[in-house]
């Protein structure tokens, strides 16, 4: 049955979209499909990129690019990468054009970016997609996020095209995650991937204002204040050793860190 082939796909660890490309289905009923089955959170993926895997490519290098000319990117990889001594540069300091987001899915679109600033600069380069993925919109606008925000990427319109699709939809549900793909590639085209999910869902009106994007309109599963009224260091600012992490971003750099770092050379 179609059914049984989503639970399959899923098992194989495909993600939302590859499933709804491959069944033909949309990304509404394959969520409603995926909950029946209990096979619709993050801690059932958590293996997906990162755990459990063997022969993952460590970082030796001691200086690294930030394959990213989105501000707010930049500023929550930093907060992660600062403590760990590495020599950060960004794709803005290095004059690298910013490459055409062609993918079909974050994955896709991660290896595209840092691939390109890998092999433009000779030195490895860690990429992030990320985006907001709403289930009574099929998944809308995961990894056309900030196209939603127009040509000048302003969040505030894309919040409020959030809230207006929302409506229109009529059904009630709030439920969304954000989700983030982080990719470490090195010049000769090796490259590691690791996704993070984090479940909540859309309020309105948006609250806070501190991060960036959709943090306004977002609030996670267990806590009362979204992330725009969340300080960096509540909502990204993991550390080496401790268990959890709440971001989305903060969850994949969590595998990354420890999958892929070996600290920086002396």
């Amino acid at each position: 049955s179609v059914e049984a082939r989503v639970v399959a796909l899923r098992r194989d660890k495909r993600i939302y979209d590859r499933i709804a490309a491959e069944t033909g289905l949309s990304r509404a009923t394959v969520a409603r499909i995926l909950v029946r089955h209990g096979l619709n959170r993050w801690r059932d993926l958590e293996h997906r990129h990162g755990h459990g895997r063997r022969g993952v490519r460590k970082l030796s290098e001691n200086r690294l690019v930030i394959a990213s000319h989105n501000q707010g990117k930049i500023r929550e990889l930093r907060d992660l990468l600062d403590p760990l001594g590495y020599e950060l540069v960004t794709a803005g300091d290095l004059n690298l054009e910013e490459p055409e987001e062609t993918g079909l899915t974050f994955e896709d679109n991660a290896k595209l970016k840092a691939l390109a600033a890998a092999k433009a600069s000779d030195l490895p380069a860690l990429s992030d997609d990320s985006g907001l993925s709403v289930d009574a919109l099929e998944g809308a606008p995961g990894i056309y996020s900030a196209r939603w925000g127009g040509p000048e990427k302003d969040f505030n319109i894309a919040m409020g095209r959030v809230h207006r699709e929302l409506e229109g939809e009529g059904s009630g549900n709030r439920t969304a995650r954000f989700v983030s793909v982080i990719c470490l590639a090195w010049p000769d085209g090796h490259m590691e991937l690791f996704r993070g999910e984090v479940e909540g869902a859309i309020v309105w009106p948006p609250r806070g204002n501190q991060g960036f994007g959709y943090d306004p309109v977002f609030q996670p599963i267990g806590f009362e204040t979204t992330f725009g009224q969340m300080s960096a260091d509540s909502k990204h600012g993991w550390k080496p050793g401790q268990e959890q992490a709440l971001s989305h971003r903060a969850r994949a750099f969590k595998m990354f860190f420890e999958q892929c770092l070996e600290g920086p050379q002396s």
